[in-house]
C-alpha cells in the first residue's frame, strides 16, 4: 500500500482497526480505516444513540419481546436489520422493546400478520431515506460552513450530531403526526363520488403529475460530484416548494423526475405550469418537460399505481422541452376553466394506449401561483 502523501486525507487512515467492532456476517468491510480518535467517536456515538452498549442477542431479544425467531426475522427484515447468528451480541432492550411493539400491532391491536410485516417495512424503508438525507445535508453544511473537506466533514458529525438528534427525533415526531392528520382526511374516506361500493373502479379520483428534465443524463456525465449534487437539489427544492404551494403532494423523486399528486384537476394544471415556468427561467437548471392526466388510481405501499398514473408517465415522455401535456379527458374536465389554454398536438403512439392525441397546456391570464422563494 503506498503511503499517503503528507496533507492528505488519507493519514486519517493509517491501518486497520486494532479492535473491530462485533458486527458480523460481513455487514462492515474487515478492514475499516480510522484513527483512534474515530474509533472512540463511533462507539461513544453509537451509545448515544442506542442508548447504551450493545448488549443482546438475538435470542434474548426474540425472548423478551415473547415473540418467535419466524416472526422477528420477517419484522427486522422489514426494518431492515440484516441476520443476526443467534448469538452475536448486537441489540440492546429498546431493540427488545422495539419488536415488542411491532408485535403489539397484531396480537394487541388485531392487524394481520401481512400488514404488520408491511407497516414494519414502510417505516424502514423511509426512515432509511431520512436519515441518509439528512446526513449528506448536515455533511454538506459542516463542509462549506468549516471548510472541511467532505473526508474531515464526516469525521465532525461523528461530534456535532448527538446535539442535532434530539431536535431532529422531536420535529420527525411533529413531521409524522402531521402528515397522517393530512393523510386521513385525504385518503380514508374512499367511497368518493361516482364510485359504488359494489364496483372494482380504482378508488381515487386524483391528477397525476410528471415533470422531467430533459437531456439528465449527458449533463450528469458532464458534471463534477458537487455541480451534479447542486443541481438535483435546485430542482428537487424548486419542485417541492411550488407542489406545496399549489396544494400537491410529492409521490417520490426518482433521478431527474418528480411524480407528484393533487386532489383537484386545476390543481394538477396549475403546478405543472408553475413548475415549468419556474424551471425553465432558472439559470442553473436545464430544459423540462411535464405531463398531468386526471383520473383514477390505486394508493398502495406509499406510491400510486393505473392506467392514469403509466399515462402521464407516456405524455412526460413525449413533450417537447418546455411543454406541459396531457390527454383529451382531462382537457375536456378542465374545457371551461378560463385559466388555461388547450391546443390539439399531432396524434402520437404512446405505449400502452395507442395512438392518443396529446394536449398542450398554457396558462392564460391571472392564473399563475404566486411563489413566494428565491
Amino acid at each position: 500500500m503506498e503511503k499517503p502523501a503528507p496533507g492528505s486525507d488519507d493519514n486519517l487512515h493509517p491501518g486497520p482497526l486494532e479492535e473491530e467492532f462485533e458486527y458480523s456476517n460481513n455487514r462492515v468491510q474487515s478492514n475499516v480505516y480510522r484513527t483512534k480518535e474515530d474509533r472512540e467517536a463511533v462507539k461513544a456515538l453509537e451509545k448515544f444513540l442506542l442508548g447504551t452498549q450493545r448488549n443482546l442477542t438475538s435470542k434474548e431479544v426474540i425472548e423478551q419481546a415473547g415473540s418467535t425467531p419466524l416472526l422477528a426475522s420477517k419484522i427486522w427484515h422489514a426494518l431492515g436489520i440484516p441476520d443476526i447468528s443467534e448469538n452475536e451480541v448486537y441489540f440492546t432492550g429498546a431493540d427488545a422493546e422495539g419488536l415488542k411493539k411491532v408485535v403489539e400491532l397484531t396480537d394487541k391491536h388485531g392487524l394481520d400478520l401481512e400488514t404488520t410485516v408491511s407497516i414494519a417495512r414502510s417505516m424502514g424503508q423511509l426512515t432509511d431515506r431520512i436519515v441518509a438525507w439528512q446526513i449528506e445535508e448536515i455533511v454538506d453544511d459542516i463542509s462549506k460552513q468549516q471548510g472541511l473537506s467532505d473526508g474531515k466533514a464526516r469525521q465532525e458529525l461523528l461530534k456535532v450530531l448527538p446535539e442535532l438528534i434530539t431536535t431532529l427525533q422531536e420535529i420527525l415526531s411533529y413531521t409524522y403526526r402531521r402528515q397522517y392528520n393530512a393523510g386521513v382526511l385525504r385518503l380514508a374516506l374512499r367511497n368518493e363520488e361516482g364510485i359504488s361500493e359494489n364496483r372494482v373502479d380504482l378508488p381515487l379520483l386524483r391528477g397525476i403529475g410528471f415533470i422531467d428534465l430533459v437531456s439528465y443524463t449527458t449533463l450528469s456525465c458532464q458534471m463534477n460530484e458537487k455541480t451534479l449534487g447542486k443541481l438535483v437539489k435546485t430542482f428537487e427544492q424548486r419542485c417541492a416548494e411550488i407542489i406545496a404551494v399549489g396544494g400537491g403532494r410529492i409521490i417520490k423523486t426518482v433521478g431527474d423526475e418528480v411524480l407528484f399528486l393533487t386532489e383537484t384537476p386545476d390543481a394538477a394544471a396549475r403546478i405543472s405550469l408553475a413548475l415549468s415556468k419556474a424551471i425553465e427561467e432558472h439559470p442553473d437548471l436545464p430544459h423540462t418537460r411535464v405531463a398531468f392526466v386526471w383520473g383514477r388510481i390505486l394508493p398502495k405501499l406509499g406510491d400510486v399505481y393505473g392506467p392514469t398514473v403509466n399515462l402521464a408517465a407516456r405524455l412526460v415522455g413525449v413533450a417537447d422541452a418546455g411543454m406541459v401535456l396531457t390527454n383529451d379527458d382531462t382537457a375536456q374536465t378542465l374545457k371551461d376553466d378560463g385559466r388555461f389554454r388547450f391546443t390539439p398536438q399531432p396524434k402520437r403512439s404512446v405505449r400502452g394506449f395507442g395512438d392518443i392525441t396529446p394536449i398542450a397546456v398554457e396558462s392564460a391570464t391571472g392564473n399563475e401561483l404566486e411563489i413566494d422563494v428565491e
